[in-house]
C-alpha cells in the first residue's frame, strides 16, 4: 500500500479525493486513494465514480510517479486532457507552505506534460474563517422525511409538448450552468429524469438528472445535479421548490445522502445553508 493512513488522515481537513471529488466522511479511507492510483494505470472508471454515468473514458487521472507522500504533507498531481490540458495538484497538509510546494510541482508537471493549465486544489476544514472557493455540503436523507413540495415541478417529459419545447432556449440561456450539456444528454437518452418548473407554459428552472450510485462502501447516494433558474424568475422560491423535489425523489428512491459543492455565498450556497445542510469543509482552487 502506497498511502499510510496514519500520515494521510490528519491531513484530510475536508473529504476531497483526487479525480473523485467530495466523498462521504464514512467512506473516506486510504483505500480510496489507492483506488485512484490503480485507475491511473487502467484508465477505467471506478465503480463509484460519479463521472461514469456520462460514459466514455475517464478524463482526469493521477500522475502516480509524481505523488509526494510524507508525514506532514501529501501532494497528489492529476492530469486532465480535456481542452488544452490541465495539471492539478491536490495539496493536503496543515501548513500554508504546502500550497507553494504544490504550485511549483503543478507548474513543472504542466511543462513536462504539455498542459496549458496548472492549478492547486487546497481542501480546507469546516472551521475555516473567511473561506473562498466552494463549500462541500451534506444532505442526510436518513434523518427525517423529504416531503414533496407544493409547486409546479414535474419531470420535463411530464409537461406538455409545448412546454417541453421551451427547454432548449432555457438551456441556452443557462449555458454557463451546464444546461446545454445536460440537454444534449437528455436528447441522447443518456441520463435519468430532469425536474423542471414552468411559468406561463415556459420552463424557467430545472434540476437534474436524477440518478443513484452506490458509494465506495455500498451506501446509495443521490448523484449531483445541474441546477439553474432563469434570473428573471428568481425571488419566487422556485429554486427551493426544485431542490426539495430533487431531495424527495432521492429519498423515495432509497438515497442515503447527497453531497453538493456550492460557490460560497452564491444562490445555491445560501439555499443549502438555509435548508440546514451540514458543511464538511471547503475547496479553494488557485492558478499555479
Amino acid at each position: 500500500m502506497f498511502f499510510r493512513w496514519d500520515w494521510l488522515r490528519p491531513q484530510l481537513t475536508a473529504p476531497i479525493v483526487p479525480t473523485l471529488g467530495p466523498v462521504h466522511p464514512d467512506a473516506l479511507s486510504a483505500n480510496l486513494f489507492e483506488d485512484v492510483l490503480r485507475a491511473a494505470d487502467t484508465g477505467d472508471f471506478l465503480p463509484y465514480d460519479k463521472d461514469r454515468r456520462w460514459g466514455g473514458e475517464k478524463d482526469e487521472k493521477v500522475l502516480r510517479e509524481d505523488v509526494v507522500h510524507q508525514p506532514d504533507r501529501t501532494l497528489v498531481p492529476t492530469l486532465a486532457r480535456r481542452g488544452r490540458g490541465t495539471v492539478k495538484v491536490y495539496a493536503y497538509g496543515p501548513r500554508d507552505s504546502v500550497v507553494d510546494e504544490a504550485a511549483e510541482l503543478a507548474a513543472k508537471l504542466a511543462t513536462v506534460d504539455d498542459a496549458a493549465g496548472a492549478r492547486v486544489v487546497r481542501p480546507l476544514g469546516p472551521e475555516t474563517t473567511h473561506p473562498r472557493g466552494t463549500r462541500i455540503q451534506l444532505k442526510d436523507c436518513t434523518t427525517g422525511p423529504c416531503p414533496a413540495p407544493d409547486g409546479p415541478v414535474r419531470p420535463v417529459t411530464a409537461w406538455s409538448t409545448a412546454v417541453q419545447n421551451t427547454f432548449a432556449p432555457f438551456a441556452e440561456a443557462m449555458a454557463d450552468d451546464g444546461l446545454v450539456f445536460l440537454h444534449t444528454q437528455m436528447q441522447a437518452g443518456r441520463c435519468g429524469p430532469v425536474l423542471a418548473t414552468a411559468i406561463e407554459d415556459r420552463i424557467v428552472g430545472a434540476i437534474g438528472p436524477m440518478g443513484m450510485l452506490p458509494d465506495a462502501i455500498g451506501r446509495p447516494q443521490l448523484m449531483p445535479q445541474y441546477f439553474a433558474v432563469l434570473p428573471e424568475a428568481r425571488g419566487r422560491g422556485l429554486g427551493r421548490i426544485l431542490w426539495r423535489a430533487a431531495m424527495h425523489w432521492g429519498q423515495s428512491h432509497g438515497a442515503a445522502y447527497q453531497l453538493l459543492q456550492t460557490e460560497i455565498d452564491g444562490p445555491s450556497d445560501r439555499l443549502c445553508r438555509a435548508e440546514g445542510l451540514t458543511s464538511l469543509g471547503f475547496t479553494h482552487t488557485t492558478q499555479a
